[in-house]
């Protein structure tokens, strides 16, 4: 096995691309290094990120947030503005792991592991979150929603990987949530987990919104219907059946260890319903 420890993107792009055996791009490594531990992969070359300074920057951008790839869930948790305007956002990366995992996890890895129940891409994908990603052709942007194709399936090439994050710039009156349901009372994989981001106008009336599942699909799914069943409502208790109703309907899980097709499919509905509270609430101020 080789170690390599870029410090620029064209860098990597060249380690990535001359590979000829199973490559693996490093950022926390707290997903990465168990699976080498337990011998489920074997990679021929690590390629660390750390050491790569767009990858390790959170700022301010057009209005909005650029989030390095290799940040880590701590890191985000104590920026001084990030967690008040994207709190869904932060509490999703603030859900992987443990205290001492949370200051090595990041999103990029989190979401690049390629698991349908990770705890922070379904407040990525609330929040219309798109990623940076480099390759041989330069760099080019994705909607995170359309990252994961499948278990430990990617859109992303052989010699590309995840530069940053952008969250768009937030409007007024406007807020996100994400919530997750596990058999323990921490460091358990979800068995579902839901984000909500909604826009409310003067009058406390939903102007936008998206909802996001984890664990019930094959990858973390943008439910539309979901939106649709709460926009132009105050969230009064029959635009909150219609979202149950919506994401139960979206919801194509399977039956294991942690939870049945039924019971994870009835989850879905009671925490979209809980998500949008919250978000709503938050939104209000």
């Amino acid at each position: 096995m080789r170690y390599e420890a870029p410090e620029t993107l064209d860098a990597a792009v060249r380690l990535l691309s001359s590979a000829t055996g199973l490559t693996k791009i490093l950022a926390g490594g707290t997903d990465l290094l168990v699976q080498m531990r337990t011998d489920v992969v074997e990679p021929e070359v690590i390629v660390d990120i750390k050491g790569i300074g767009e990858v390790r920057h959170i700022g301010e951008e057009n209005g909005g947030f650029r989030i390095g790839a290799a940040i880590t869930g701590a890191e985000l948790e104590e920026h001084p503005t990030l967690s008040k305007i994207w709190p869904g956002v932060v509490e999703g990366a603030n859900l992987i792991g443990s205290t001492q995992v949370q200051g090595r996890a990041t999103m990029g890895g989190n979401l690049c592991n390629g698991s349908p129940a990770a705890d922070s891409v379904p407040g990525l994908i609330a929040a219309a979150a798109t990623a940076t990603i480099a390759g041989p052709n330069g760099t080019r942007e994705m909607a995170v929603e359309d990252i994961m194709t499948g278990p430990r399936q990617l859109a992303i090439a052989k010699d590309e990987f995840i530069v940053s994050f952008f969250l768009p710039a937030r409007p007024a009156n406007a807020s996100d949530c994400y919530l997750r349901f596990i058999p323990r009372t921490e460091m358990d994989i979800a068995v579902v987990g839901c984000a909500t981001c909604l826009v409310l106008d003067g009058s406390g009336k939903i102007t936008d919104a998206r909802v996001s599942l984890g664990a019930v699909a094959a990858r973390p799914l943008l439910v539309k219907e979901c939106a649709d069943a709460i926009i132009g409502s105050t969230l009064d208790e029959a635009a909150m059946a219609k979202l149950d109703a919506a994401a139960q309907a979206a919801c194509k899980p399977i039956t294991d260890k942690r939870g049945t097709i039924e019971y994870r499919t009835k989850v879905a509905g009671v925490l979209a319903r809980r998500t949008a509270k919250t978000a709503y609430d938050r939104a209000k101020g």
